[in-house]
């Protein structure tokens, strides 16, 4: 596989984005609701980063995911109370 550098690597990250965010739309749009969506999303995900990394190295990324979500780094609308 050929290295890339960081402008490619970020315009590869958005083209995976939008490729991601389409499929979402036309599945949203199909009457499949988002939640069950994201559990699709995060199953292949989870299953493709396990064949190219294995799973001890896909258990860290997880266990690391619980940090940055206390955090709120996912939280994109906050309700005020």
């Amino acid at each position: 596989m050929l290295a890339l550098g960081p402008a490619e690597s970020a315009d590869e990250s958005l083209k995976a984005l939008n490729f991601i965010l389409e499929a979402w739309e036309e599945g949203t749009g199909s009457g499949i609701a988002p939640e069950m969506m994201a559990y699709a999303a995060l199953y292949a995900a989870l299953t493709d980063l396990v064949a190219a990394f294995g799973e001890e190295s896909v258990i860290s990324l997880v266990q690391g995911l619980a940090p940055r979500v206390e955090k709120g780094e996912f939280t994109l609308y906050r309700s005020r109370q």
